[in-house]
C-alpha cells in the first residue's frame, strides 16, 4: 500500500534522504532557502518552474512532481469547500467531456 503524502512531505523526505540541507537545495535550484522550507511544511505551492528546477536537480521524472502538486491543488480545494467525494467523478466526466471539445 502506498503511503501518500504532499509535494512539500516528499519534497523534504528527498532532500533529508539525499543527505542535503535546505540551504543546499535552495541554491542548487535558485530559490531562498526559507521558501523551501515553506514549501517543505505546506504553507506555500511551488511554480510549474521550481517543480521542473527540482526534478532536474533530484534527477527525476518533472511529471511524477507535477503529479503530487496538481492533487494536493484538488485536495486542498476540497477540503476548503468541504465538497463531498463524489466531486472527482463529476470532474472526471468533465475531463473526459473537455478533452473531446478541443479535440473535435
Amino acid at each position: 500500500m502506498r503511503i501518500h503524502t504532499t509535494l512539500g512531505e516528499h519534497l523534504r523526505t528527498m532532500r533529508e534522504t539525499a543527505g542535503l540541507t535546505l540551504r543546499e537545495v535552495a541554491t542548487n535550484v535558485s530559490i531562498d532557502p526559507s521558501l523551501l522550507a515553506k514549501i517543505e511544511r505546506n504553507q506555500r505551492q511551488p511554480t510549474k518552474k521550481l517543480i521542473k528546477n527540482i526534478a532536474l536537480f533530484f534527477k527525476i521524472e518533472e511529471r511524477e512532481l507535477l503529479s503530487e502538486f496538481l492533487s494536493d491543488q484538488i485536495a486542498y480545494k476540497i477540503l476548503d469547500e468541504e465538497a463531498d467525494l463524489n466531486i472527482l467523478k463529476v470532474a472526471e466526466e468533465k475531463v473526459s467531456y473537455l478533452k473531446t471539445l478541443r479535440n473535435g
